[in-house]
Parts: structure tokens; sequence; C-alpha cells
């Protein structure tokens, strides 16, 4: 099982699957359109605009949540115009989904029990947490809310330039 065995609902409503991405670097990342880390979408789009085209190709792929101080209360169409008129998000954006609890998504549960966080929990603990991925679609590392996007790039290109 990898990260391409499952499907998301972008945030138009369309069922994507993720195989789709098969071959490529992912950087997959719950956001919050009203949390301290916000910002981060600017970084996100920087290196998404930086290494999209380099390698096998990258993407990030943002996942919106409201579980965390109810810091995204937007419909999808909400979420979507934010993310474009204050960062310019061009990468894929998908339906808001819950990243803990009965109701997790299995994407992210997935990813929770393959790279676990601090003192080995695999719960999400805030917005903003990332997951790299590789070209196998396996998770390579996680990352803390607290880690800036540009503090991935390295990690980022050094799948980027793994041969294929």
């Amino acid at each position: 099982m990898n990260v391409f065995d499952f499907h998301a609902v972008s945030l138009d409503g369309r069922q994507v699957e993720l195989s789709q991405y098969r071959g490529k670097v992912l950087l997959i990342v719950n956001t919050a359109s009203e949390c301290g880390f916000t910002p981060q979408y600017k970084g996100l789009e920087a290196l998404y605009r930086e290494l999209h085209g380099r390698g096998p190709g990258f993407e990030v792929l943002g996942f919106p949540c409201n579980q965390f101080g109810k810091q995204e209360p937007g419909t999808e169409a909400e979420i979507g115009a934010f993310c474009e008129q204050n960062y310019g998000v061009s990468f894929p954006m998908f339906a808001k989904v819950d990243v803990n609890g009965e109701h997790t998504h299995p994407l992210w549960q997935y990813l929770k029990g393959e790279a676990s966080g601090v003192l080995g929990t695999e719960a999400i603990k805030w917005n903003f947490t990332k997951f790299l991925v590789g070209p196998d679609g396996q998770v390579v590392k996680r990352y803390a809310p607290l880690t800036k996007p540009e503090d991935i790039a390295n990690d980022i290109e050094a799948l980027l330039a793994q041969p294929a």
C-alpha cells in the first residue's frame, strides 16, 4: 500500500485518484485559512512554483481541516477563493477532511501510520503538518507545523535528484 492507492475530493467536488501523481514527489499538508501558520501558504506556493517541473515532478497537495480551533470554517468555494486571492495558490487543493478521530480520511490515517510525530504519537497536533512522499508513494518524512516550507526544500530537491 502507498499514497497512490487513495483518492480524495477536490475543492470543486471532483473525485481525484492520487494515482495520477504516481512518480512525482509530493508534499501533503493539512491547511487552514484562519491559523497562525496560514502564511505558510506563501512558502508552499513558492516551493511549488520553483520545484514543480524538476526531475520527476513535484506537487503540493493541500487538505483543509477544521479540527483545530475551528480555523477553517468556510465552504470549499470560500477556501479556494481565499487561497487564490491572498496567497496565489495554484497547487491542488482538496475538500475539507478530518485528520484525527472517528472520521479521519483514509489517506491521513495511512500517512499518520507511516510517519509518527513527536514522541511516536500518530495524531496530528495542529494545522500545517506536512508529509513528504517519494515518487514511489512511500512516506519519507513528517514535519511539524512549525517547520517552514522553505526548510523542507533540500529534502524535496534530494528526492527530485534521485534516479528513477
